[in-house]
Parts: structure tokens; C-alpha cells; sequence
């Protein structure tokens, strides 16, 4: 999949079948509207594409309005959100930024010099929620019409339903912000994921439960900074890393902003993704794993991010979260070989 921030880069398509929308977390009504616009695109001999923004347009109007709690939390990265979207067969991605002179184009604008000169749009696939231009004041009904007038081809994907429930980015945030992991991979299609680059942090982990284990590694962790200031997921979950051996690594992770730690450590404040390797790789040794790309597949939720009274407690609460993380994996392992039979 070809990726575009904008789209006067030279490398865009000038004529494609289009889709518009966030895309956060590419969940399953995500993936029957990018299934169709994929089918309707070959039927068409264009290429599909998506147009995304970065920030989400919420974002914007929050920080415009000084509301910071009008953003909408965040369920997967930039990073995430494109790396699905190339799984789904998508041609080809233009990520526009939203800032004061896009929110403020008018719906005809917006159909002239983005759709038809920017992106040479012939078909046109959206949700029906779908509105655009300043104020919101464009609808599907107007953007139909601008077809008819201008020759491109307008189409609209109704709601998408798992088990009665509609399947929105909305639905799995709230699922999210509840720990109902299983819940969330049936939105989803598959277990909610984190990726990125290994980065480095106060290497505090290696220093706790040393005395106790007589081991020189302590809770070594793998760090991933998640880009959003508010995440949808959060707190201590049993979790499974991919990209470091040839198989999953069983681990527990914390994802927030480590309350019990000074903010303003080597991270700045930042979200981080601290995942613990259960078993770690020998041959990577202890600085094998920085700047490796990993994904952690959150699977199941723990408890809340705690504030501990001091690093012996806090010490003996990472132990138990691993031996809750271990009991997690047995059972799931018990309850597969069951299944199996």
C-alpha cells in the first residue's frame, strides 16, 4: 500500500475509488466498507483508496475550544491504522491533516479541490453518518447531487451489525475503556494491538526484584510510546508479543502513565506501552530488542493502573500481576487442549 501525507505528492493516483473517514481502530464494519470499495475499485479498473486525518478532526475542534475532554480517546496509532489498512488490500492512503483551513472549507470546496482535483475521485463510498465542509453542513444527499452534477459515482455502506450490536469506533472504545477484551476482538476481528519501535526507558525494571530473584534482569521491559495523549485502553493486561522469536512471547503489560513513577521521567509523561516478557528470548540478550518493531496483542485485562506506596510495593505488585499473567495463560492453554478434544 502507498502512503501519501497530502495529496499534491506526484506519486498520487489521479483517478481512484475512494472512502473517506478515520478508520480508528479499522474494526469490522471498517473492514466490509474497505471490502466493497476494494470490489468496486477492480470492477472500475482505478485503484481504491482511503483519505484519513491526522489529527482526528475532534481533536482539532477540542483543542480549538480549550475542552481537551472533547477528544475522542484514541484506540490505535497512526502506525496501527495504516498497517491494517494495507491487510485489508487497500492501493493506497492519503493521510490529510486537519487544521483550521480544511475545517474551514465550504462542502463545494471540499468536493472541487479535494475529491475531484486532489484526489480525481470517479466513486465515492461512505458511511451513513457521513457529513463534510465547515459546520458539517455537507450530507450524503448534497454529495450525491455533486455526483449527478460532476460525473463521479456516489455510494453509501449502512450500518454494520455483530450479534444485534452496531460496530463502531465508538463501541470499542467503550469496550475498551471497560477491559472486555473479548468483546473487543469480536468488534475488532481480531485481538486489540499495540506496534512500534523498542525505545528505551529508566531501565528501572531491571533494578526491581533483583535481591529477590538473585537475577541480574529484574522485570526488564519492552517499551512502546503510544502516540496519543489519550488512549481508550488502559491499565495492567495479560498480553502476547510478536516479533521477537519465531513464536508468541506470553507477557503482562502496563499501558498508561505509570502513577507511581515521577512524570517527568526519561519519557516525558508520555503514554507508554512497558510490556514484560514471561520468557525472555536468551539470544537477544539484554539490549537485543531496542529499535525492533513488536506488536503486543492485549488479551486480557488485569485491573486499573495502580499508585504504589514506594518501589517494594511496587515490586511485589508487578509480581503478582505476573503470576496472575501466568494463571491467565494456563487456564487459556487448559481450556484449548479442551476444546481440541
Amino acid at each position: 500500500m502507498k502512503i501519501f501525507r497530502g495529496f499534491h505528492h506526484p506519486g498520487v493516483a489521479r483517478a481512484c475509488a475512494l472512502t473517506i473517514g478515520n478508520f480508528d481502530g479499522v474494526h469490522r464494519g471498517h473492514q466490509a466498507m474497505l471490502a466493497l470499495l476494494i470490489n468496486e475499485a477492480r470492477h472500475r479498473g482505478l485503484p481504491s483508496c482511503v483519505m484519513t486525518f491526522e489529527p482526528h478532526p475532534r481533536d482539532y475542534f477540542a483543542a480549538v475550544a480549550r475542552k481537551p475532554e472533547l477528544a475522542p480517546a484514541r484506540i490505535g496509532t497512526l502506525r496501527d491504522k495504516l498497517t491494517e489498512l494495507a491487510r485489508c488490500g487497500v492501493d493506497q492512503t492519503v493521510v490529510l491533516p486537519f487544521d483550521a483551513r480544511f475545517a474551514a472549507q465550504t462542502p463545494a470546496a471540499f468536493v472541487q479541490d479535494v475529491l475531484l482535483g486532489g484526489l480525481g475521485a470517479r466513486y465515492v463510498l461512505v458511511g451513513d453518518d457521513f457529513r463534510f465542509g465547515a459546520r458539517r453542513a455537507g450530507d450524503y444527499a448534497m454529495l450525491d447531487a455533486a455526483g449527478r452534477h460532476q460525473g463521479f459515482d456516489v455510494a453509501r455502506m449502512n450500518s454494520y451489525e455483530v450479534h444485534g450490536q452496531r460496530v463502531s469506533s465508538s463501541a470499542v472504545r467503550e469496550a475498551l475503556r471497560d477491559g472486555k477484551m473479548d468483546a473487543v476482538a469480536s468488534l475488532l476481528g481480531r485481538p486489540f494491538s499495540i506496534s512500534g519501535h523498542v525505545v528505551h526507558g529508566r531501565k528501572l525494571g531491571r533494578a526491581l526484584g533483583q535481591s529477590a530473584t538473585g537475577r541480574d534482569d529484574g522485570f526488564r521491559t519492552l517499551n512502546l510510546r503510544f502516540s496519543h495523549w489519550k488512549p481508550a485502553a488502559s491499565g495492567i493486561f495479560a498480553v502476547a508479543v510478536h516479533g521477537l522469536a519465531a513464536d508468541p512471547l506470553p507477557g503482562v503489560a502496563n499501558l498508561g502513565i505509570r502513577p507511581s513513577l515521577d512524570a517527568n521521567d526519561v519519557n516525558g509523561g508520555r503514554v507508554l506501552l512497558e510490556t514484560h516478557c514471561l520468557e525472555w528470548p536468551a539470544p537477544l540478550g539484554a539490549e537485543g530488542a531496542y529499535g525492533k518493531i513488536i506488536r503486543v496483542e492485549l488479551l486480557h485485562k488485569l485491573h486499573d493502573e495502580l499508585k504504589y506506596d514506594g518501589l517494594d510495593a511496587l515490586t511485589a505488585g508487578i509480581r503478582k500481576d505476573c503470576d496472575d499473567a501466568r494463571a491467565y495463560f494456563t487456564a487459556t492453554r487448559r481450556q484449548t487442549t479442551r476444546d481440541r478434544i
